[in-house]
């Protein structure tokens, strides 16, 4: 029975205890909650299917299977590319706030695992992490690329071999899992319901995810969710607030 080697890799980065510090958002979610358009389980179901299906999947999952390519043949110059066209796709201020702490702390974490981020680094399938992440975490540093979650997650897979199917899946996956865990703390919402929530997004995520691996380029990133961006930006002006976004 053989193992993919990229699994543990694939489980630790898309852990809800990864401290990438997802748990500060709810990207819209409060908004909704506070209008009163948040109530159970059905709507939270509704929103995250709109989350995924028409931002999540369409961008940041294709942002991820094109990091997983660049960062598997050590192409540092289309990860930076990359970075830059989906910064410009993050209209709403939080939204892209949110993406980039994400992303700039997920970057720390893989550059401190060194080494550790892939396993056996003679084996075939793993690209040397050394120098691609500590490229990007200069890039990001001196300013030439923002840093946004999804290229950094899809780029530290790479360097680990994961597929693009996999790292697509498990993006998706934990960003479902964010917005059940920020809807518990907002709504009167049990454990159990927030999992047959979660549970009843795998197709979905299973869709996405090989519709991300399956994209050719940058130029098949797209997201249009009018309905969530305009809840990002009334986030702001909310007199109290429990999350970042």
């Amino acid at each position: 029975m053989s193992i993919d080697p990229a699994l543990p890799a694939l489980l630790q980065f898309g852990d809800g205890l990864f401290p990438a510090g997802g748990f500060a958002h709810s990207f819209g979610l409060e908004t909704y909650a506070q209008q009163g358009r948040l109530r159970g389980a059905a709507d939270l179901d509704a929103l995250i299917a709109a989350h995924l299906d028409g931002a999540a999947g369409p961008a940041d999952a294709v942002a991820v299977a094109l990091a997983v390519r660049g960062a598997g043949s050590a192409d540092v110059a289309a990860l930076v590319a990359l970075d830059d066209r989906l910064d410009a796709m993050k209209c709403v201020p939080e939204f892209r706030s949110a993406s980039l702490q994400m992303g700039r702390q997920t970057l720390r974490v893989a550059a401190a695992l060194g080494g550790g981020l892939g396993g056996p680094l003679e084996a075939p399938h793993v690209t040397r992490p050394d120098g691609v992440i500590a490229a990007l975490s200069r890039a990001v540093a001196e300013g030439l690329t923002p840093g946004h979650h999804a290229v950094v997650f899809g780029a530290a897979l790479g360097c680990a071999g994961a597929s693009a199917a996999a790292a697509a899946t498990v993006y998706l996956h934990s960003t479902a899992a964010l917005l059940v865990g920020a809807a518990l703390r907002l709504i009167s919402l049990g454990q159990v319901e927030g999992q047959r929530v979660l549970a009843a997004q795998r197709s979905r995520i299973a869709r996405l995810a090989a519709a991300a691996a399956a994209a050719r380029g940058a130029d098949d990133m797209w997201s249009f969710n009018p309905g969530l961006e305009v809840a990002g930006i009334r986030h702001a002006t909310l007199e109290m607030r429990l999350f970042r976004s």
